[in-house]
């Protein structure tokens, strides 16, 4: 709402390069500016865009919320969100990032999963129609943003953001999501396998963080200018 004062626009419609001025996008040439990994989710490449994340974060957020509580899922949202800007930076190294992706298809793929292991014992009404819900809003989704990197619209001229930060999400949700969401009646510290999965994480973060600072001047990446 401020930049969208600041800025007399919609910030939310990405409808021009200029968007990446805002100090909230991940940008490849302005990696070093640490909040950024976690900012980009603020920022989103249009109305339909949005509305997908805010559907899938309503449908399954929510629920997760009240049966897990708010610390446990805002762990999973908060890692998927930051293994989905890290994976972008190594793997798609010259794209941009926006949108709260990483988080949602964190939580999204945790509980589908955590459904599908427990699917017998859950006497959940419609779990059938929400879980076919979620699945095609994903796929949507992740269509959408593959097209918008590979074919970004001419008229007006968009920014190609990466689509990476989608598998980051269900990588950190189908690991350390389920393990957090599969026995919500025990804490995580008493879990070995909770440990074993974020401690993996943790050296997937340091060697992401090592990879930032090195790997870019190594292999000569030409990064796009900042904007």
């Amino acid at each position: 709402m401020y930049y969208g004062i600041q800025l007399d626009r919609l910030v939310l419609q990405v409808s021009s390069p200029s968007f990446l001025k805002s100090p909230l996008p991940y940008h490849p040439q302005l990696r070093a500016q640490a909040w950024r990994y976690f900012s980009y989710i603020f920022m989103h490449t249009g109305i339909e865009h949005l509305s997908l994340n805010m559907a899938m974060q309503l449908l399954v957020g929510v629920p997760l919320e009240m049966v897990h509580g708010a610390l446990r899922i805002g762990l999973v949202y908060v890692c998927g969100v930051l293994a989905g800007s890290l994976a972008v930076s190594v793997t798609d190294m010259t794209a941009p990032l926006v949108g709260s992706s990483g988080g949602v298809y964190a939580l999204v793929s945790a509980h589908l999963a955590n459904v599908v292991m427990n699917w017998s014992g859950m006497k959940c009404q419609f779990k059938m129609f929400r879980m076919a819900m979620a699945l095609v809003c994903m796929s949507v989704e992740f269509g959408r943003a593959v097209w918008l990197r590979f074919y970004p619209p001419a008229f007006p001229p968009c920014p190609n953001p990466s689509f990476v930060a989608h598998l980051g999400g269900v990588a950190v949700g189908l690991t350390l999501g389920v393990v957090v969401l599969q026995n919500y009646e025990q804490r995580l510290q008493e879990q070995s396998l909770f440990w074993i999965f974020f401690c993996v994480y943790t050296l997937f973060v340091l060697c992401a963080v090592f990879w930032n600072i090195f790997a870019y001047s190594l292999l000569d990446v030409r990064i796009p200018p900042a904007p």
